[in-house]
């Protein structure tokens, strides 16, 4: 039988997913080419939970889920959403940003809409990719959405906290890299840039401490102070400014 295509044009898109039912028919045809196989006993026939996406082997009732391994496991959103999410964000050129996935989905919370392109994101990069070099900006960002009477820069009441690191190539910016932060400490900004960056490349970053390690780490540290060199922020790091989903 073989794995299934997938659709060339947003009208055959529409036609071969109308519903999840749709949608999980061809999880199954891509994760079972030949058939659904237990992966307990080896039977063949099996009963579809369809709201749980699970498989159940008709000999020795093991369930199976079919969205294990992927981003879509473990969800609550409509396996729909998440194929038209999919289609959107490998199709849209140069890129799609967390606010446009919300409005041409129609998803209530930018949260979620965030949290599913963060998600594809992950999915879509290579795991063996190079890590940034020459020189880079880094900084961090709060991303949520406005919350009335925020009164610090890195407060984070419901929001997340993600790291940017984006090369500087002439006057315009090169690869990206993004990452969840549970913190804006020494360790989590030191391990951050250690991750994605080569040793001895030269990393601008603004004034804040938690920087204050990377050049004992190997790094050609270059920090700005807003307050010193340039009032404005978003001159201070200007790609890193304009690179986090908003």
């Amino acid at each position: 039988m073989g794995r299934p295509d997938f659709p060339r044009s947003i009208v055959d898109f529409q036609e071969r997913f109308p519903d999840d039912a749709a949608c999980l028919d061809y999880l199954a045809d891509s994760r079972w080419p030949e058939g659904f196989r237990c992966p307990a006993c080896g039977g063949r026939r099996a009963w579809v939970l369809e709201r749980r996406h699970l498989w159940e082997c008709a000999d020795c009732h093991q369930q199976t889920s079919i969205t294990a391994g992927t981003v879509m496991h473990g969800t609550r959103t409509s396996l729909r959403l998440w194929f038209w999410a999919a289609y959107l964000v490998a199709t849209h050129t140069p890129g799609i940003s967390a606010v446009q996935l919300q409005r041409q989905l129609g998803i209530s919370r930018y949260e979620t809409a965030w949290l599913i392109l963060q998600k594809l994101r992950r999915a879509m990069a290579a795991p063996e990719r190079e890590p940034l070099s020459g020189e880079v900006e880094v900084d961090e960002t709060l991303v949520g959405g406005h919350h009335e009477g925020r009164r610090g820069g890195r407060q984070r009441e419901g929001k997340t906290l993600v790291g940017v690191i984006v090369e500087i190539r002439g006057q315009g910016s090169g690869r990206l890299r993004l990452a969840v932060l549970p913190d804006a400490s020494r360790d989590t900004l030191t391990k951050l840039v250690e991750e994605f960056v080569v040793p001895g490349a030269i990393v601008h970053t603004d004034g804040w401490p938690g920087y204050g390690r990377l050049a004992d780490a190997g790094f050609r540290h270059r920090p700005r102070s807003q307050r010193r060199d340039l009032p404005d922020a978003q001159k201070l790091l200007p790609r890193a400014h304009r690179a986090p989903p908003t």
